[in-house]
């Protein structure tokens, strides 16, 4: 077994967190989804563009990735440092992105809480200056 396909296989909370960041930005989708427990709860904060909770992998997709790609060029998420605590994964990461209707670039700092059972995403939160996204997003 190579290093990689132990990785793609691994259970690790951090392992199963870092295919989430790495389908992201690669757009997939169908990869992302299956980071996802079937009934996971994904929080985007209140005041962010997308604010809510999210349930089903595909819920979490069409609603939260579908739509950044919608009114956002090059969205990403860079993750720069994990803290794990069991199935607690804290991610320190940052955002960049051009808002499609103003041209505005953004790069703000956000942690993210996950937490992994089984080898699968059961909970995620997001943490976030929402005022630098929304700046971005008005003319």
């Amino acid at each position: 077994m190579t290093e990689t396909t132990g990785f793609h296989a691994s259970t690790a909370p951090a392992d199963v967190v870092r295919r989430q960041y790495l389908a992201s930005a690669h757009g997939d989708l169908e990869a992302l989804r299956a980071t996802l427990a079937d009934d996971v709860e994904w929080t985007e904060m209140a005041g962010f563009p997308l604010a809510g909770t999210y349930r089903t992998p595909e819920g979490v997709t069409s609603a939260v990735m579908e739509q950044l790609a919608k009114d956002w060029d090059d969205w990403t998420a860079h993750d720069d440092t994990y803290v794990v605590d069991g199935e607690n994964v804290v991610v320190l990461a940052r955002y960049t992105a051009t808002n499609k209707a103003t041209g505005k670039d953004i790069n703000v700092r956000v942690a993210h809480h996950f937490i992994v059972r089984g080898g699968l995403i059961v909970r995620f939160e997001q943490f976030v200056d929402t005022a630098k996204v929304r700046d971005a997003m008005a003319a």
